[in-house]
């Protein structure tokens, strides 16, 4: 079940959403509009013959930085990551992150599947943005890119995000390791002594 504009108004009040900053003009019946960051990130094509993500072969990134009022333009087929001035995040429910229909329309892409924030992971999300027209797109920091709409999760988790994640302390580290939960190891058994006839 998806929170209405009044259940995302209510729990950020009672503290259950952080989003920051908060502008009630971008709250919209199940959703809220958030907006393109300065930040983007490129991969360098020159010395990248492929990328392997079993062997962690990645292509060398480039990250650029534009002002506000500055524009970046983004290719036809070109992908690039990408950040969100709104800081959000909540560990009470599941965020999904989704498309604005009017971008769409025009062939950006502002994730390619990872669309899902678990409980406990706090962040500026990480946009996978791609134009998949033929014809180059402008983008600008401020412009509203994205929305995010908030469920309810059946039960409380056993475990979140904060301790799961691989990018739960740094959602702008590109390549995170996976991290690994490691159960308790029980205490080995101890044999019994063999008796001496």
């Amino acid at each position: 079940m998806f929170l209405s504009d009044v259940d995302i108004k209510s729990s950020l009040e009672a503290g259950d959403i952080t989003l920051e900053p908060f502008d009630l003009s971008r709250l919209q019946p199940v959703s809220y509009d958030i907006r393109l960051g300065n930040t983007f990130v490129l991969n360098e094509d020159t010395g990248t013959m492929v990328i392997d993500p079993v062997r962690k072969h990645y292509a060398k990134p480039r990250e650029i930085e534009i002002g506000d009022g500055d524009e970046f333009v983004l290719h036809p087929g070109i992908s690039a990551l990408a950040v969100s001035k709104e800081f959000f995040g909540s560990d009470k429910y599941l965020i999904q992150l989704g498309g604005k229909s009017s971008l769409a329309r025009i062939g950006l892409m502002v994730h390619n599947t990872a669309g899902i924030i678990n409980p406990g992971h706090f962040l500026n999300v990480t946009f996978e943005i791609t134009n998949q027209n033929n014809i180059p797109i402008v983008l600008r920091p401020g412009m509203e890119i994205a929305q995010i709409m908030f469920s309810m999760i059946s039960s409380p988790p056993s475990r979140t995000y904060r301790t799961t994640g691989r990018f739960a302390k740094n959602n702008w580290n590109h390549f995170a390791p996976k991290r690994t939960v490691v159960p308790k190891k029980k205490p080995a058994k101890r044999k019994p002594a063999k008796k001496n006839k």
